[in-house]
């Protein structure tokens, strides 16, 4: 039996398409699933390698479902991330005027990125949300809904037509997927890589915050992420999804990480994983004071003044 990517579905999703460009896919049976949910619940149980799923947007940011579950239950690890410019086409029944359309469908991230063009062309029309937006064409084809914002590579495949396409309300919108597995050693760094965690704070009190992002700040740490999410035990209770320039192997993101531990409630790492925006020649240098050898240097600064040598 072949090794087993999860991935949401069903076919025809934007997932599947950001999927289908790692070159490991090529090897691996895809098996689509009907949610997030699902897909990550499929690696902890053992029945797939790893699954594929959408984090973050560039017009909405962190995608909250796949977010909470990478916060909450059996730990996974982060491996890979894929950005893929997103576009949306309007799929209808063969047939269909625009004129017709009163219900439209997607997966909830897509309506942001379709508001203002909704507001222009359909005022009136009625949003209900989709598992996908892929479940959405399938939902028209079957005749539960009028339309779907979905690829226009979907159409085919759901026996619809694209009514209009190259819907978007903000230019060079992306969406960034990763490949999710079971907890394992990182891969070697790459001089472009990012490290994602969750954090909770011990307690609440003026400054958390600021002491959480001190810890990234004095070793020269960037942040890429930082997003709350509620952690279920009340109003006011939140835990922070952070995704930062790095890999855990680096000092000064080892040494960040070790600060967090020692101050907050809880630390989980998510991964450390190489970077799909850039490579080693396109990312910046560490601030004096926080390279490897400065923090080695420096510890062996501390060692010989223990040892009377200074």
């Amino acid at each position: 039996m072949p090794a087993s990517y999860a991935y949401l579905g069903p076919e025809g999703t934007f997932t599947e398409v950001a999927l289908r460009t790692l070159p490991e896919a090529a090897t691996r049976e895809l098996i689509p699933y009907v949610s997030v949910q699902s897909a990550l619940d499929a690696v902890r149980a053992g029945e797939t390698e790893a699954a594929f799923v959408p984090i973050e947007n560039s017009v909405e940011g962190g995608i909250t479902t796949t977010l909470d579950e990478l916060v909450a239950g059996t730990p996974l690890t982060i491996y890979r991330e894929v950005l893929l410019s997103i576009t949306f086409a309007l799929l209808v029944r063969p047939g269909t005027r625009l004129s017709e359309i009163k219900t439209v469908t997607a997966h909830p991230a897509a309506q942001p990125q379709v508001r203002n063009w909704l507001k222009k062309h359909l005022p009136d029309v009625v949003w209900e949300s989709a598992a996908s937006n892929a479940d959405g064409a399938r939902l028209v084809q079957e005749g539960r809904y009028d339309a779907a914002f979905a690829g226009e590579f979907a159409a085919a495949r759901y026996g619809l037509e694209a009514l209009e396409t190259g819907i978007h309300d903000a230019e060079n919108a992306q969406t960034r997927f990763v490949l999710v597995g079971r907890p394992a050693r990182p891969a070697a760094p790459t001089g472009a890589d990012k490290t994602s965690i969750v954090v909770w704070q011990r307690d609440d009190h003026p400054g958390g915050l600021r002491d959480l992002l001190g810890e990234f700040a004095t070793r020269g740490v960037n942040l890429m992420l930082l997003q709350s999410r509620p952690t279920g035990a009340g109003i006011g209770n939140y835990c922070f999804c952070i995704d930062a320039e790095g890999h855990i192997s680096d000092r000064r993101v080892a040494e960040t990480l070790m600060g967090l531990k020692r101050v907050c409630l809880q630390v989980r790492f998510l991964g450390s994983y190489p970077r799909a925006d850039a490579g080693p020649a396109e990312v910046r240098k560490p601030r004096p004071g926080t390279s490897d050898d400065e923090f080695a240097s420096a510890a062996d600064w501390v060692a010989r003044c223990q040892d009377g040598r200074f």
